[in-house]
């Protein structure tokens, strides 16, 4: 379990603090997929950085299971089973498919049988990419499955994305939800969060968390938060056909 507890981050803006996260105390339970959407610049993606340790929080805890990795570095969370998603997955130039699972799994020896299985969890037909470079050969569509399966292969206890569904084709992100589907199916001691603007990635989560100028403005189960983005989704789509 993730404890965020009165978390703020501030910036230096043309020589005066600005702050883009105000207070912010959220927990992301074990067994759980949690969605946080809001408007963009709302402060989504720097909780995700925040998480995950690329920023540090100016004040507040962040607790994991109960300790406090507040102060500690990407590594050392990673270490403690944190994985994290960016929004365009970074390419490496000699690096095969296989060798980037064997790195995330910590298993250097791992089989290639092995190693399928994973890509085979996210919808890729493991032969075809096993051998192939992480490199511009591939599409952004693959690059996020191949990213989604070393993140399978970590076997984080809480993972992060960070809007999975951005630069990715139609056909790519269908095939994206279902992989969400598949790991919402399967959590067991471990967690999902998934910084996301989409209504069928809001449509599977257990909960929805909206932020809103840095601040956490709705939180609750989709029964209860889904209906009520959806009324305000459609009625600025009325505004937008009636201009």
């Amino acid at each position: 379990m993730l404890e965020l507890k009165n978390i703020s981050f501030m910036v230096d803006s043309e020589g005066a603090d600005k702050e883009i996260i105000r207070d912010i105390s959220l927990t992301i339970p074990d067994r759980k997929m949690v969605v946080v959407t809001g408007p963009n610049g709302g402060g989504k993606s720097t909780l995700a950085r925040l998480i995950a340790g690329i920023e540090k929080p100016t004040s507040g805890k962040i607790l994991l299971n109960g300790e406090d990795i507040t102060d500690k570095s990407i590594t050392e969370r990673a270490n403690l089973g944190i994985g994290f998603a960016f929004q365009q997955p970074v390419r490496f130039k000699g690096i095969r498919v296989i060798d980037l699972i064997r790195l995330a799994s910590g298993n250097r020896r791992m089989s290639i049988a092995n190693a399928c299985e994973y890509l085979s969890a996210v919808g890729l037909c493991a032969m075809d990419y096993i051998d192939r470079e992480v490199n511009s050969s591939l599409s952004g569509g693959e690059l996020k499955r191949i990213e989604i399966a070393t993140v399978i292969a970590r076997a984080t206890k809480l993972s992060v994305f960070d809007e999975p569904e951005a630069g990715i084709d139609l056909w790519s992100f269908q095939n994206l939800i279902e992989v969400f589907r598949r790991l919402r199916e399967n959590i067991e001691d471990s967690s999902i969060m998934i910084i996301s603007h989409q209504e069928r990635i809001l449509n599977i989560a257990d909960e929805i968390v909206v932020l809103k100028d840095g601040v956490v403005e709705k939180q609750g189960p989709r029964e209860e938060i889904l209906p009520g983005l959806l009324g305000t989704a459609s009625a600025v789509e009325s505004c937008r056909m009636a201009q």
